[in-house]
């Protein structure tokens, strides 16, 4: 069969997607970029908010549109949204062939055999017991790849589903990461992002120790230029790794901590280790100790309980730290989570006052970090060409992809996808900086 895939979501179900594709192809499927023409459209969805829901609903849609139009064969849902909502869209999606469980990764050529039978497979494995070791086929550019250390969560924060959908917190076998790394590097990886949804946790699972810099150091020997962390518990990065970060070149000094309020009230009722005035420490002490480190974080506007006060908290936290990313949400009240039981709800205007708030706050900080960089020199990532632009474009360590600005730049000859040049910054416009390639000058 032809079989096309579409990944939603966050890049832990990337790699999930990139596992079923490698394993479509060992079993002779073809694989293919659109679904147009396919026999069977394989979207792997996010069920983990609101927004997430509805992309998934609205992406199921279309394909049914597609088949109903005679250019697409069936659709096989995988992922959050199948694991959280089985019976839901069996009842409501009639578009839907099959569906696949987040403990059913690697069955996905089981259920495409049954599609084949004119069978309607609804396969759900154990989601605490997964196989995590299953080739991939990179969905990334060839100089960027994700490295998926750990599977599930044990933090059991208040509004979180996570850990129903995903399980127990499971570290994977460093020997079994290491190897996956070593052939990721050896196919011309440049820059490995490490991703679990904890990865300060690594290892504790395994030996009731701490095995994130370890791991960082044997990463660290390998063939790659840069490595990128996502994401780390506050409560969880000590000494030891804080040294890793600032001793180790190929780790960047970027580092994404999702604290998700600064008002202590606020994060006891989310079931978040720590307070507002630990979370001051850390920070202050990263800003010390590792040399011109940005930082990335997430926040919720809106949970159960936050007043005015507790707001005003966030925005003078935010104003001292000068968190230099950060991605602001409202709250989404999700069923099966204890935030979904509190009382004192916060209407959705409010809540949305307060993200347009806090995003005009952050910009600021944002459009001040990007100036004082100016006049700097600074390593860019080419990923490419912008043909409005009329220039190339990339990105720098204080840049994650998808998420983060970027730099646009000029040069006097060709740059390839994938090179790493110095600029020279000399603007910035809406968020992004611009600059020009200036190797001599970095001499």
């Amino acid at each position: 069969m032809t079989v096309s895939f579409i990944s939603l979501g966050c890049a832990k179900n990337l790699v999930n997607t990139e596992q079923m594709m490698a394993l479509v192809r060992q079993a002779g499927h073809t694989l293919q970029g659109s679904p147009e023409g396919a026999d069977v459209a394989v979207v792997n969805t996010c069920g983990f908010i609101d927004a997430a829901k509805s992309e998934a609903i609205d992406q199921i849609l279309a394909l049914g549109e597609l088949r109903k139009a005679g250019k697409l064969g069936k659709i096989l849902v995988a992922g959050c949204l199948s694991q959280r909502y089985r019976q839901e869209i069996q009842a409501d999606l009639p578009e839907v062939d099959g569906l696949l469980g987040t403990g059913s990764y690697t069955d996905v050529t089981a259920a495409l055999d049954m599609l084949a039978a004119g069978e309607a497979p609804a396969l759900f494995g154990d989601i605490d017991h997964t196989v995590e070791d299953a080739p991939r086929i990179l969905a990334t550019p060839p100089y960027t790849a994700y490295l998926k250390i750990a599977e599930g969560c044990d933090n059991h924060c208040a509004y979180c589903v996570i850990p129903s959908l995903r399980g127990r917190y499971r570290s994977r076998d460093m020997a079994s990461l290491l190897e996956e790394a070593k052939g990721l590097a050896d196919a011309g990886v440049k820059e490995l992002i490490v991703v679990a949804q904890d990865i300060t946790r690594y290892g504790t699972d395994l030996t009731g120790k701490r095995l994130l810099p370890q791991l960082l150091k044997e990463l660290c020997k390998l063939n790659f230029r840069w490595i990128r962390l996502h994401y780390l518990y506050p409560d969880e990065v000590d000494d030891e790794l804080i040294n890793v970060i600032a001793s180790e070149k190929k780790i960047l000094n970027y580092l994404d901590i999702p604290i998700q309020h600064a008002s202590d009230k606020l994060l006891k009722a989310m079931n978040r280790r720590g307070t507002a005035e630990e979370l001051r420490g850390l920070f202050s002490k990263l800003r010390r100790r590792i040399s011109n480190v940005v930082l990335r974080t997430s926040i919720i506007c809106g949970f159960p309980g936050e007043t005015e006060a507790d707001f005003d908290a966030l925005c003078d936290f935010l104003r001292e730290m000068k968190i230099e990313r950060a991605g602001v949400f409202p709250f989404s009240c999700e069923e099966g989570t204890v935030a979904a039981g509190l009382p004192d709800p916060v209407d959705e205007a409010t809540a949305a006052r307060r993200v347009e708030l806090l995003v005009d706050l952050q910009s600021r900080i944002m459009d001040e970090f990007n100036e004082s960089r100016l006049g700097t020199y600074a390593e860019v990532l080419c990923e490419g060409f912008d043909e409005e632009a009329g220039c190339y474009w990339g990105r720098t360590y204080a840049d994650s992809p998808d998420i983060d600005g970027r730099v646009l730049f000029t040069a006097a000859g060709q740059v390839e996808q994938g090179r790493f040049v110095w600029v020279r910054l000399t603007g910035m416009e809406d968020g992004d900086l611009m600059g020009e390639e200036d190797e001599e000058g970095i001499l």
